[in-house]
C-alpha cells in the first residue's frame, strides 16, 4: 500500500504546485460551465478522503462536521472562505495523507462499510478505499487544471 499513499501525497502536492500563485479570489471564481470553483475541490478532496477512509470504517473523522457537510458529494459552494479558514483547509489538505498512513500502518481500521460510488464501483475495503480515492482525487486534479486555466 506503501505506493498508494505516495501516490496520494503527490497528487496533493500537484495540486498545491497548481494554484500556489492563485489568491483566494481567483480561487472561488466559478468560470462558465462549471458549477464549483478550486477552494470548494480542495476542500471537497478533504472531506472525501475523511468519509471514506474514517467513517466508512466506523471512526470519526478528523474533520468538522460543518466542512464534511459543505463540502460532501452532491454539495455545491454556497459560501467563500476566508483566508484563515482557507489556510486551515490547506493545512488539512497537506497532513491528514500521513495521518492516514500512519493510522493505517497502525491498524485502526479493522472493518469496513461497503460503499457504492456514483462511478459504480464497490468499495468493501480499506485498501479499496485508498485505492478509489487516489482515482477521485486526480479526477479532482483535472477539474483543478481546468478551472486554474480559466480564473
Amino acid at each position: 500500500m506503501k505506493i498508494q499513499f505516495d501516490i496520494l501525497t503527490k497528487t496533493r502536492a500537484i495540486v498545491l504546485h497548481y494554484i500556489s500563485e492563485l489568491n483566494l479570489d481567483q480561487m472561488h471564481v466559478i468560470p462558465k460551465g462549471f458549477n464549483n470553483h478550486i477552494a470548494w475541490n480542495i476542500a471537497h478532496l478533504v472531506v472525501t478522503q475523511q468519509l471514506l477512509h474514517y467513517r466508512l470504517s466506523g471512526k470519526d473523522c478528523l474533520v468538522s462536521d460543518e466542512l464534511i457537510m459543505a463540502y460532501k458529494k452532491g454539495s455545491i459552494p454556497s459560501s467563500t472562505f476566508s483566508q484563515e479558514e482557507f489556510d486551515e483547509v490547506i493545512t488539512l489538505f497537506k497532513g491528514l495523507p500521513q495521518t492516514l498512513e500512519e493510522d493505517y500502518e497502525s491498524s485502526i481500521f479493522s472493518e469496513y462499510s461497503s460503499y457504492k460510488t456514483s462511478t459504480g464501483f464497490v468499495i468493501d475495503t480499506m485498501e479499496k478505499a485508498i485505492i478509489f480515492n487516489n482515482f477521485h482525487e486526480s479526477l479532482h486534479l483535472g477539474v483543478i487544471m481546468s478551472l486554474r486555466k480559466l480564473v
